[in-house]
């Protein structure tokens, strides 16, 4: 049996976007710094790397969508933190953020990494934004960087 696998490396041409929401910005600048660092850390160019700021999660899918079909980018990794409160707004925008992430992935066929972060407290936000349970960012962008080089993989 041939196993067909991505590894952690980058060529160093790829250019890669973070999509990032400003909204809960004190978990979504850890993200991002995480992300970069994976990106940087993996053999990316920082010239190679854009960082697209939108409001917040709901937008991220639209951001998305004009990033893939400029062309421009190779995979795009996806960051933002979205916290219950006491309404049912958490369940809408990070239902609609997932789908919206998932189906614009479907439809352009690159790597797309979804590190949005849906917890109940600002603590476990925390935590996964460069504390206990690591960097989910970081996380994110090593996955853009395993599915690029398992694409390139496949077409071998």
């Amino acid at each position: 049996m041939n196993v067909i696998e991505g590894k952690l490396r980058l060529h160093g041409s790829e250019n890669i976007a973070i999509i990032a929401s400003r909204f809960n910005h004190i978990i979504t600048d850890r993200l991002v710094e995480g992300a970069r660092d994976a990106f940087l850390r993996h053999g990316g160019k920082e010239e190679n790397l854009d960082l697209i700021l939108v409001p917040g999660a709901f937008e991220i899918p639209f951001a998305l969508q004009k990033a893939l079909a400029s062309g421009k980018y190779d995979g795009v990794c996806c960051v933002g933190a979205v916290i219950r409160g006491s309404t049912p707004h958490f369940d809408y925008v990070a239902a609609e953020a997932t789908k919206g992430v998932a189906s614009t992935t479907l439809k352009y066929g690159k790597p797309v990494a979804f590190g949005v972060l849906t917890t109940d407290t600002i603590e476990q936000a925390i935590e996964r934004a460069g504390s206990k349970a690591g960097n989910k960012g970081f996380e994110a962008m090593a996955g853009v960087i395993e599915m690029l080089d398992l694409y390139r993989a496949m077409e071998e």
